[in-house]
Formats: C-alpha cells, sequence, structure tokens
C-alpha cells in the first residue's frame, strides 16, 4: 500500500478504491513526517518536532459535497509529495467513502446525524453510515489522545468539518458553530474564518448529533461546520472561489499566523436559531420554490411549511430559513429558522 501512496500522493484514489475499509499501515517521508493510515479515508501526519497543536480536516461526510473533497485531496497529496509541510499533528478524514463513490449525499442514512452515539441508538449499527460514525468518533478520539506532548502542556484542539449545500444562499459561505453549553466563543476562531472568506456565522443553540458538535462537547476542540458554497459534481467546482479557505488551512498546518486581522462585529452577519422544524408525517411540504436560498427571510405571516393539518408560517421580522429539506426522515430536522444574532456578551 506504501508504493500505491508515495509518491503519487492519492490518498483520494487509494480510498475511492477501497471503499469499505484499508488495513492500517504506516510510512515515512524524506522531510521527517511520520504518517499512519488507519482505514480508508482515514490519515494521519505527525510532525518531526513536538507540537501542541492537533488539527483535524474532515471532509465528504456527504458524498456529493465535492469541493471539499478537493480541497482536502489537494492538501493531502502536497503532504505526500513533499511540497507542503505540517508543523501541527493532521488527521485527515473522509468521510463517506461508498457515498462519494455514488455521487450521492448518502447511501442509507445522513451520517451528520450519527455522531454523539446516535449510532448506536434505536436500530443499532445497521448500516454503513451508522458503522462509519461510530468509526470516526473512535479515530478523532484516538486522535486527540495520542498525543506525544505530555505533562502542563494544553493542547489546542481543532476540527474543521467541511461542507457544500444541497441549495444556493444569500451568503456563499457560512459556518456553523456548535453549542457551546455557556463557554464563550473565541475571537480567534472568528478572525480565522474570516480569514476563510466566511463571514456569516450561525450559532447552535442546543445539542446536536453533527460531528462539529461531538468535537466541541466530547473533546473541547474548537470546531465548526463550514459550508463553502453549494453543491457540484467532480470537475464542476470552480476553486478559484475557495483560495482564501485553501491558503487558511495551509497556514494552520505550516503552523503559520493565518492572514485574518483583528476580530471585529461588524464582519460578520451572526444569527441564531429561533425554532427548528421537524418533519412529523409524509405529508411534510415546504411552501416556497426549490430553489429558494438559505437565509431567505419573509414577511410575517407567511406560510412555510405544512405537516397534516400543522402550518408553520413565519413568526417575526428578521426570522430567516435555512436547511430546508422535505426530504429528510420522520423525526428529523426539515428546515430550522433563525434570527440576527450577536457575540459581543459572551466572547473571548
Amino acid at each position: 500500500m506504501v508504493q500505491q501512496l508515495i509518491p503519487a500522493g492519492d490518498f483520494l484514489k487509494l480510498t475511492l478504491e477501497n471503499p469499505d475499509g484499508l488495513a492500517p499501515f504506516k510510512f515515512s517521508l524524506n522531510n521527517g513526517i511520520s504518517g499512519q493510515v488507519w482505514d480508508t479515508g482515514v490519515i494521519c501526519f505527525e510532525p518531526s518536532q513536538a507540537t501542541s497543536d492537533d488539527l483535524v480536516l474532515s471532509c465528504g461526510v456527504h458524498g456529493n459535497e465535492t469541493a471539499p473533497i478537493e480541497i482536502c485531496a489537494a492538501i493531502v497529496q502536497d503532504i505526500l509529495s513533499e511540497r507542503l509541510l505540517p508543523k501541527v499533528r493532521l488527521l485527515v478524514l473522509f468521510g463517506n467513502p461508498p457515498a462519494i463513490n455514488a455521487g450521492t449525499r448518502e447511501i442509507s442514512e445522513n451520517l451528520n446525524r450519527l455522531f454523539s452515539g446516535h449510532h448506536s441508538k434505536g436500530a443499532g449499527l445497521i448500516n454503513g453510515e451508522r458503522r462509519r460514525a461510530k468509526a470516526l468518533e473512535h479515530y478523532v478520539s484516538q486522535f486527540y489522545q495520542q498525543s506525544h506532548v505530555t505533562g502542563s502542556v494544553t493542547r489546542n484542539r481543532s476540527l474543521y468539518d467541511l461542507h457544500t449545500a444541497i441549495r444556493g444562499s444569500r451568503f456563499e459561505k457560512f459556518a456553523v458553530c456548535p453549542f457551546l453549553h455557556g463557554k464563550p466563543w473565541r475571537r480567534a476562531e472568528f478572525a480565522f474564518l474570516a480569514a476563510c472568506d466566511v463571514h456569516t456565522v450561525l450559532l447552535m443553540q442546543t445539542p446536536a448529533t453533527t460531528f462539529s458538535y461531538y468535537a466541541s462537547n466530547e473533546h473541547a476542540a474548537n470546531s465548526f461546520t463550514i459550508e463553502l458554497g453549494k453543491v457540484k459534481p467532480f470537475g464542476q467546482n470552480d476553486m478559484t472561489r475557495f483560495a482564501k479557505a485553501d491558503a487558511s488551512l495551509r497556514a494552520l498546518i505550516r503552523n503559520e499566523s493565518v492572514k485574518a486581522g483583528t476580530y471585529s462585529d461588524a464582519q460578520f452577519n451572526m444569527y441564531k436559531v429561533y425554532r427548528s422544524i421537524v418533519k412529523q408525517t409524509q405529508d411534510f411540504k415546504l411552501h416556497f420554490a426549490d430553489d429558494i436560498e438559505n437565509f431567505t427571510s419573509y414577511p410575517p405571516g407567511t406560510l412555510l411549511a405544512t405537516d397534516g393539518d400543522i402550518e408553520y408560517r413565519v413568526e417575526q421580522e428578521g426570522e430567516a430559513l435555512i436547511f430546508p429539506n422535505a426530504n429528510v426522515a420522520i423525526g428529523q430536522r426539515a428546515m430550522l429558522m433563525v434570527i440576527p444574532a450577536s457575540v459581543a456578551d459572551n466572547l473571548q
């Protein structure tokens, strides 16, 4: 396997040729970087010098969200080809290889609704997405716990879960900040988002089953779901639109200062979740066009959705919709309604 991986460095190709699993193996690069493949789509890099930074990049949790997959594949290829030298510990995850191969969001179930142990609830580990969610949790835990730096050194843990959205957005790029259970938001993290050309942030108000919430809640990682645009097939992404995000991620990997500037509230469109609309029956229906963009708002009283006899209408001025999807399973979130927010009173 080492001969297949190096020097071409096409870890994505190796992953997609072995979607159901790879036997773990180790390798070393001439520049002192040591690496391990833990599974299909799971590759870890250790720098030669000790570091207090542990960075996880994940993509392909939804298989048809190709731009983040291409970004991460290029980063890994440049590391393996010794064009990019990591100076932090780095774990790169390609979340759902079977769905990537199929060009679909999922095979059986939404992988990003199965973390924090939800993979084993209900019917249990009955499909590939549930088993993969459990495995990804294990690999993230293993990565954070295997640091060679011990003693009083404080670890700087981060996880950025990269996505693209089903539909367009009033704000092309935006981030979802998981619920922090009262802990303050960090200026440095918002400044990093701005450096990635992400100037809209959705602040979650409750626990979730997403990968970013798992990393934040279980491992105290600085963690975001980052939406970089709209879903497109491989080869159809305008990668210049992600240049700032790519450059900022590479700067993190090199342990260089990201050109983020000083955080300012005026740089951002901040929103918080006002309510979550959950699909109750098969009769759930959205009452707006399929191409309506995320963060679209309507006047109070506007009918948004019906679910049998239940009507959902805009309740207040400035309320906007995000992630509408009538095709989710019964009991899952079909849409979030968000309102403008501020982080000024809980920022460090």
